[in-house]
């Protein structure tokens, strides 16, 4: 096996079909699939089932998988190693954190490990980052849960072994307009909340997920956007919403929002990594250190 090899397999097995790996490659689609059936040729089995709908994977094209990006990996930091660089920590982020939580996590880092180059990568989708973290583009990414498994907020987690670190907790308010009907009311229960109108984002998002978990169905949800836009909506009457308390901290401080009286748990801002990338030299000692001091 040779690394263009398994990096042009790597491509097919990401993009599902020989031309958009060309494309993602700079390569000419004859030369991928030539890479790949000289690789098929020296293991002596088929990497992928082809069909008219894209390139599948072969049960051993699964498991070289986990085997190519280990030793493209490895190359990677050997290379870096030989030449001296800087270690690096590609991160990933979800733009609700980038601005709030990844500054910290950067000034953590860097006064603990400031030989360590980081790399920030942010996405609006929690998918995207689970699967460039399974690629292995990104070595780490940050996003919200809660309990002791991955995924305990309630999103699908995708196959393999998934390590994490919780490196803070993410406060959450039940919001709503200072002349609220529930505004001033002590030991609010969720049953206090039938029928109100709870402004809700996406199904994936996690405040939303949070909302279910704490509030259950009594309350109605009312779709209106982004944090911003709940936040918004919230400030003018048109409902109550359960958002972080950095996002509503200066509505509460200028009284456009007041806090509800109802007990919410935190979420944990989680650092998320592929457990089997351990083994490169120096990853753990510098995810680590991304913990908040105790």
């Amino acid at each position: 096996m040779e690394l263009r090899q398994l990096r042009v397999f790597e491509a097919v097995l990401r993009h599902g079909t020989v031309t958009d790996a060309a494309i993602a490659l700079g390569l000419a689609p004859s030369s991928v699939s030539q890479q790949i059936r000289v690789l098929e040729s020296a293991l002596g089995v088929s990497l992928f089932m082809r069909g008219a709908k894209g390139m599948a994977p072969t049960p051993a094209g699964l498991r070289l998988h986990g085997w190519a990006r280990s030793l493209l990996d490895t190359a990677e930091e050997a290379v870096r190693d030989v030449r001296a660089e800087r270690p690096r920590l590609r991160l990933g982020a979800l733009e609700t954190l980038a601005g709030s939580h990844v500054p910290a996590v950067l000034g953590r880092l860097a006064e603990r490990r400031p030989d360590v180059e980081v790399e920030v990568h942010s996405d609006r989708a929690r998918d995207g980052l689970f699967a460039d973290v399974a690629a292995g583009r990104l070595d780490a990414a940050l996003l919200l849960d809660a309990g002791g498994d991955v995924g305990g907020l309630g999103f699908p987690v995708p196959p393999g072994p998934l390590a994490f670190l919780d490196l803070d907790p993410v406060p959450l308010d039940l919001v709503a307009a200072p002349a609220h009907a529930l505004a001033g009311r002590a030991g609010l229960s969720p049953a206090d909340l039938d029928g109100e109108r709870l402004l809700v984002n996406v199904p994936q998002c996690s405040f939303r997920m949070a909302a279910d978990r704490v509030l259950g169905a009594g309350p109605e949800r009312v779709m209106a956007g982004g944090v911003s836009v709940m936040r918004a909506w919230a400030e003018h009457g048109l409902g109550i919403a359960l958002l972080p308390r950095f996002a509503v901290a200066a509505g509460l401080r200028a009284g456009t929002l007041t806090r509800l009286d109802l007990p919410v748990p935190d979420l944990s801002l989680r650092l998320v990594w592929r457990e089997d990338r351990e083994t490169l030299p120096g990853l753990r000692d510098v995810l680590y250190a991304a913990v908040a001091p105790a």
